[in-house]
């Protein structure tokens, strides 16, 4: 059975709490899903309150150059990496669903990236790829905001992909999905312009969370963005982006 989880804010004092959405209709919780927690007696209609980023994790560990498609787009020279490229984003950069995405003055060249995000459920370490779906919590969409520019200037990406509001996620949780085989799309101002399937991945997603739990231990309600299809562009004031993952939903975010 496929549950939805949301992060929202209460219509009487604007805190962010999370909820379980059942037919339109929020039920708030007392904690994070993926950790202990029973439901609160105050429920929401969906479109009665503002849907913030369903989750805060501890850290953004996101992978580049994951589909062969954007590989022979961006690095036609290169061949494609022989082990995920990983990379962070801070927590600072996450917003919500509605929420602008700010183009920093240091950057001429703001571009979108939509991916499939992986919610992460329990305390994750050393794990082998066919155990993986045990600490997968849930799914989510991701755009990976980039300052491309700024990316080939200083040959490491942190400043790039670090600005706040460079995280846009949501709308929601799934905690089911067909993940080996979803469909991932960038949706600019209503045209597509990014269309890929995780099917087509050099690395799946189990061998993701084995891979980086490798190096790093994944605490629950981290994030881990799986890369991007072909066809990233850049964005400019009032340019709307909507990320759309099948099975999940949709992610709508406008360059302020």
């Amino acid at each position: 059975m496929t549950l939805k989880y949301v992060r929202f804010r209460q219509p009487q004092t604007g805190e962010p709490v999370y909820g379980q959405l059942v037919d339109e209709t929020i039920t708030s919780l007392d904690n994070a899903p993926w950790l202990k927690h029973s439901a609160r007696a105050q429920s929401f209609p969906l479109n009665d309150v503002t849907l913030a980023a369903p989750v805060e994790p501890s850290k953004i560990v996101c992978i580049g150059l994951n589909y062969h498609a954007h590989v022979e787009a961006s690095h036609s020279a290169d061949a494609a990496p022989e082990r995920p490229l990983i990379f962070l984003k801070p927590s600072s950069s996450i917003i919500g669903p509605g929420e602008k995405i700010i183009h920093p003055d240091q950057s001429e060249r703001v571009d979108y990236e939509a991916e499939l995000g992986v919610i992460i459920g329990k305390t994750t370490k050393n794990v082998a790829a066919e155990n993986a779906d045990d600490y997968i919590f849930g799914f989510t969409c991701v755009n990976d905001v980039t300052a491309r520019d700024l990316q080939k200037k200083d040959g490491q990406w942190s400043r790039a992909k670090g600005f706040d509001t460079f995280c846009p996620v949501g709308p929601w949780i799934v905690t089911e999905l067909n993940y080996r085989d979803a469909l991932v799309e960038g949706i600019l101002n209503g045209e597509v312009k990014q269309s890929g399937r995780t099917s087509l991945m050099i690395f799946d997603i189990p061998y993701l969370v084995s891979y980086i739990s490798s190096v790093m231990t994944l605490n629950p309600g981290d994030l881990i963005s799986t890369g991007t299809p072909a066809g990233i562009a850049p964005m400019k004031s009032g340019d709307e982006i909507e990320v759309r993952v099948e099975g999940v939903g949709n992610l709508k975010n406008q360059m302020a």
